[in-house]
């Protein structure tokens, strides 16, 4: 079922970047969205090594996102921090009931314990997340934080926080 998944993988690894030492050395953390339309170094000029990139539903600040930025700030280089959310997100379409009703019709499953957190405030959620992040004891004052949204016909990102 993943054979031409490794067979990719075995291509790549022939001529794979090595020896980097898993600092961001632009400085750069990315909390963005899972969604496949989105490559997060490329939009923003950057490449392997330079920024640790965390991806969540929505491109929202979860609490594994949230470690995942203490921890870049305090230990691996990271000096800025941007949220990017995307137009035409599906986590923005909705609240987590509509959504967990579209996962239960899809799978035919009760999909009442999954928390995704949707929210079609897409610029309120944004601002949300970026406060979070900015007044944590363990980030303010060593990171600056921005929110933005990314377009997904243009390609263009737009700060809004």
């Amino acid at each position: 079922m993943f054979d031409d998944l490794l067979d990719a993988n075995r291509r790549y690894a022939t001529s794979a970047p090595r020896n980097f030492d898993g600092y961001a050395h632009a400085g750069v953390a990315v909390v963005t969205c899972m969604d496949s339309r989105l490559q997060p170094l490329e939009m923003i000029g950057l490449m392997l090594g330079e920024a640790k990139i965390l991806r969540t539903p929505g491109g929202h600040v979860t609490a594994d996102a949230l470690n995942g930025c203490v921890l870049g700030v305090n230990l691996l280089r990271v000096n800025r921090i941007m949220v990017i959310e995307h137009t035409r997100c599906a986590m923005a379409s909705g609240n987590d009931d509509e959504i967990r009703q579209r996962v239960a019709d899809a799978s035919g499953l009760d999909a009442g314990e999954l928390s995704v957190g949707a929210n079609p405030d897409q610029v309120g959620q944004l601002r949300a997340d970026v406060a979070l992040l900015s007044e944590h004891p363990l980030i303010a004052g060593r990171a600056e934080v921005g929110g933005f949204v990314y377009d997904v016909d243009s390609g263009l990102l737009t700060q809004v926080c």
